[in-house]
This record gives C-alpha cells, structure tokens and sequence, in this order.
C-alpha cells in the first residue's frame, strides 16, 4: 500500500467514524484498525489529531459542495429550488448526522485553527453560491442561507426530506416577495 492508498483508507474510516460518532469520541487508533493502516504509516501522514480532521472536513467540502454546484447547474430553470431539492435527497441518505462542519465547530469550538479555518470557508462558499442565485441581494442571500443552515440543523433531529421542502417553500415565498 503507497502512501496515496494509505490517505484515502485513512480518510474514508475518519469520515465515516467521525461524521457517525463525533471527533472527540473517535480515536486515532480506532481510525487505524478501521482504515487497515498501521499506526506509524497514520501518524506520518497525519502527524496529529486535528491534521486528520482538517483533511477529512477539506475532502468532505470539497465533495459536498461539487454535489451542491452540480444539483443547481442542472436546475437552471430553477436554481434555488435544485439547491433544496439537493437538500432533500441529503437529508433522506440513510446516514445523514447534519452538517459535518457545524456538527464539527460544536465540538471542538475555537480549537484547532486549521478546523475553525475549514468550518468558516465551508460556509463563506455556501454563501457565495447562494448569492450567485441572488445577485445584488445581500439580504436575499441571508435568509436563504438560513433556511438552508436551519433545514440541516431540523433534518439532524428528523432525518428525512421534509425539512428541505418547507424551507423551500420559504424560500419560494421569500423570492416572490422580492419579485413584488
């Protein structure tokens, strides 16, 4: 196994434990024998905890949001409701925990930067691509960046598509009002 393997091993276990677990309940050994990756291979690649968990939430972003962009780039009748529509197909996975970023900033806090750094630049690109969809609207923007935060946050409790639909039915709502 080349070091590149090694990563991926290790970042698919440190995604799925972490996302189904929480970080600080997951140990770096667990994420060894899950991963198959001896320990001394884990910890030169990842030298530290929070080095693994600022790679696992990189990756995730980076998947989350390519998914988000292509779901609204195929909706462009309709844009704002593909980014719910996406939601809802989320929310539904029979393993969806909530928002790994927020799930992650309230477990660690102000802690390691290069997480804090993560969780922020995960939702300022959420927010730029809302605003893509709202163009000249600040305040647009906002308000369907809650609906957004706060559909994820209710799914977390009640998993399944519900959440994505009246938080789009908001946001119709809210668009139509800035329409008048």
């Amino acid at each position: 196994m080349d070091d590149e393997e090694a990563r991926t091993r290790l970042l698919d276990a440190a995604e799925e434990l972490f996302y189904a677990h929480g970080i600080q309940a997951v140990g770096m050994d667990r994420i060894r024998a899950a991963s198959g990756v001896p320990l001394k291979r884990l910890y030169r690649l990842f030298p530290a905890k929070d080095a693994l968990v600022t790679a696992y939430l990189e990756r995730r972003d980076q998947r989350w949001t390519a998914g988000l962009r292509e779901a609204v780039a195929a909706g462009p009748d309709d844009p704002v409701a593909a980014v719910f529509d996406w939601l809802a197909g989320w929310f539904s996975e029979p393993d969806f925990r909530g928002c790994a970023f927020l799930n992650a900033y309230g477990e660690l806090g102000e802690g390691p930067a290069g997480v804090l750094d993560v969780v922020r630049r995960h939702k300022a690109e959420l927010r730029s691509l809302l605003a893509g969809l709202t163009p000249g609207s600040p305040v647009l923007t906002d308000q369907l960046l809650i609906l957004v935060e706060g559909a994820t946050a209710v799914a977390a409790l009640s998993p399944g598509p519900e959440p994505a639909h009246r938080a789009r039915a908001a946001a119709e709502a809210l668009l139509a009002a800035a329409a008048r």
